[in-house]
């Protein structure tokens, strides 16, 4: 998979996914805040935010495996860095990683439009809920209350992931850090039009 890739792909898709895996863990205490006061739907008002670094990754690259890998070295780092669900997330982290590959390959990664952003995220949402329901025993709540979970979730992927990805990589875009890379020179083209 790497065998195409530039060397400055794999180190920016690395430093992302530190800075993720970081990110991450801070999120985790907001999580708890949310499920203090909403339950655990409380999660999936932010479950989006731990998706982003494979939609950012995939949109500045653009490359097969983007969005996988980044999601997935995020996900190790962040065991390493002591998250307590330990080696297990690796797991959810190529999950999450592989629904919003799955929708890049869809448009045999060619499409890097806000729709197909939004849909990357909601990707995610979609396989990491189901990986939750077999993992967490959803099936044991209420269906209404797992229909709305999961609903949430989805949202949360499309606005957290998909828009809120964009919109940070489009601003690293902006500073003239990625000019080498298919979102830095698509920048610089809008730009001098």
């Amino acid at each position: 998979m790497l065998a195409k890739w530039k060397l400055r792909e794999i180190i920016v898709l690395s430093v992302l996914a530190v800075v993720f895996a970081v990110v991450y863990l801070l999120f985790l205490q907001l999580g708890n805040i949310l499920f203090g006061l909403f339950g655990l739907i409380g999660y999936d008002i932010i479950f989006g935010i731990w998706f982003i670094v494979s939609i950012i990754a995939a949109y500045i690259i653009r490359k097969p495996g983007a969005a996988f890998l980044s999601e997935t070295v995020a996900a190790a780092v962040e065991v390493m860095l002591g998250n307590a669900v330990g080696p297990q997330l690796i797991i959810s982290g190529m999950i999450q990683g592989l629904g919003a590959e799955a929708v890049f390959a869809a448009t045999k990664w060619k499409n890097y439009s806000t729709w197909v952003l939004i849909a990357a995220g909601m990707g995610s949402s979609v396989f990491s809920f189901a990986w939750g329901f077999y993992v967490s025993g959803f099936a044991a709540l209420s269906p209404g209350y797992v229909t709305a979970m999961f609903f949430v979730r989805v949202l949360s992927g499309a606005l957290l992931a998909g828009l809120l990805g964009k919109y940070l990589s489009e601003g690293l875009a902006k500073t003239g850090a990625l000019n080498s890379f298919p979102l830095g020179k698509e920048h610089k083209r809008n730009v001098t039009v």
